[in-house]
């Protein structure tokens, strides 16, 4: 089954082929990173309006690269939800409207659920079969998204844990923006950290003393602020602040994910999201007793593949939907139907 997956939940617009027997065929990205540089953020409404403008020559350069026509499809799958209401319609609007001229059938897919099959993408991608068993533990963290899930099987989901205010990504990204580094301020703030010096600052490890698996980063957030503006505002202090930001997010999600795997005694660990490409938050959850496993770099972010390869599995269960564009700007995990 050669399934053509759509990603238009926010600010990347994605585009790939997944074959149900010979792997990925095709995967087309594009970034909407300059668009919304000069305003330090996601705009909705210039995102919505770029996902109209790309998403139709992605499908032809993703057809290209796959040396396949459009008749040549056995299905589509476009994201579902969650995310942007203007940018889901958009990717909801295209896919589904053409399967329906194609007399294909089309599914809706959960983000988070692309997100969290993401690391088996370098097995499928290959043409192999996932070495990845279940149940698992899988750690999600992106920019809007910060949770812990016990995984018995695709779709059986239970939510362990998640944020009670900001997205972990979001915390990286909103602090960046605290200390004047240009957007998107994550990764930055990620590289400014390898210039830090440990023991400057000792930041609050949120959220640990009281037990349970939910997370809180706000606070960090503001501590941050208020260190930095104490601080005498050097370069040598925003580097020691980024340090100690990142030692605090990490240790908290090494903490958290320890005690995930203890609760539901499992002995695996999928990382997922835009946060996964962390360097050092892979270093430390590499120090767990277990068998801890990430996505290949280039689908720790948004892509088309993840759509693609969620949507196959779907498809190839027998999953269809009438042919209508309901879009979910909200969706739990825990909604979904196990396959």
């Amino acid at each position: 089954m050669k399934v053509l997956g759509i990603e238009s939940s926010c600010d990347e617009t994605g585009v790939a082929i997944y074959d149900t027997e010979k792997g990925l065929l095709a995967d087309q990205l594009y970034s909407q990173i300059a668009l919304h540089a000069e305003y330090g953020g996601v705009v909705p409404e210039l995102a919505s309006r770029d996902h109209i403008r790309k998403t139709t020559p992605l499908i032809k350069e993703a057809l290209a690269e796959a040396e396949l026509s459009l008749s040549e499809l056995d299905g589509i799958a476009y994201t579902r939800g969650p995310g942007l209401i203007g940018a889901l319609m958009v990717g909801a609007s295209i896919g589904r409207s053409l399967a329906w001229g194609l007399g294909i059938p089309a599914v809706g897919v959960h983000h988070m659920e692309g997100h969290l099959l993401a690391p088996m993408l370098e097995d499928v991608a290959n043409g192999k079969e996932q070495s990845i068993a279940f149940p698992f533990v899988a750690l999600l963290v992106s920019g809007g998204h910060t949770m812990l899930v016990h995984v018995k099987a695709i779709g059986d989901y239970t939510i362990m844990g998640e944020s009670l205010d900001d997205a972990v990504g979001e915390a990286f990204d909103k602090t960046a923006k605290m200390l004047g580094l240009a957007y998107p301020g994550g990764p930055i703030l990620a590289a400014l950290a390898k210039q830090g010096k440990a023991g400057v600052y000792e930041f609050p490890r949120p959220m640990i003393r009281q037990g349970g698996l939910d997370f809180s980063f706000s606070g960090l957030k503001t501590h941050s602020l208020t260190t930095w503006q104490k601080s005498d505002q050097t370069e040598q202090d925003k580097a020691n602040i980024a340090y100690a930001f990142q030692e605090a997010v990490v240790d908290t999600l090494f903490i958290k994910c320890k005690r995930a795997l203890q609760s539901v005694e499992a002995e695996r660990l999928i990382i997922a999201g835009g946060v996964g490409a962390n360097i050092r938050l892979r270093e430390k959850l590499n120090e767990l007793k277990a068998e801890v496993f990430f996505p290949p770099m280039k689908y720790c972010t948004d892509n088309g593949a993840m759509i693609a390869y969620a949507g196959a599995l779907r498809l190839q269960a027998g999953q269809t939907e009438e042919p209508v564009i309901l879009p979910k700007p909200r969706w739990s995990l825990e909604e979904l139907s196990a396959i």
